[in-house]
């Protein structure tokens, strides 16, 4: 199964991987890649290929309390 990018993605994981493992100077990468070398400096640096998670870490309402929204939680459990 293929990896799903946005439409606006440059980089897919195994250009990311070749990029960590290649000895080449980022000037050349991003060259040959098509790609910004601020890019290949980034990818690099980090110790994985796939993307970071997008979004808030820790997910909640922006309405209700935790309170209420475990009040409503209980509510649907004990409705269905």
């Amino acid at each position: 199964m293929g990896q799903i990018l946005p439409a606006c993605a440059r980089t897919t994981e195994t250009i990311r991987l070749c990029i960590q493992n290649s000895q080449a100077s980022s000037a050349k990468l991003a060259e040959r890649n098509d790609l910004n070398p601020k890019t290949i400096a980034k990818w690099k640096q980090r110790d994985c290929a796939q993307d970071m998670p997008m979004g808030p870490r820790t997910k909640r309402s922006t309405v209700l309390s935790l309170e209420e929204e475990a009040a409503m939680v209980a509510f649907r459990q004990h409705t269905l």
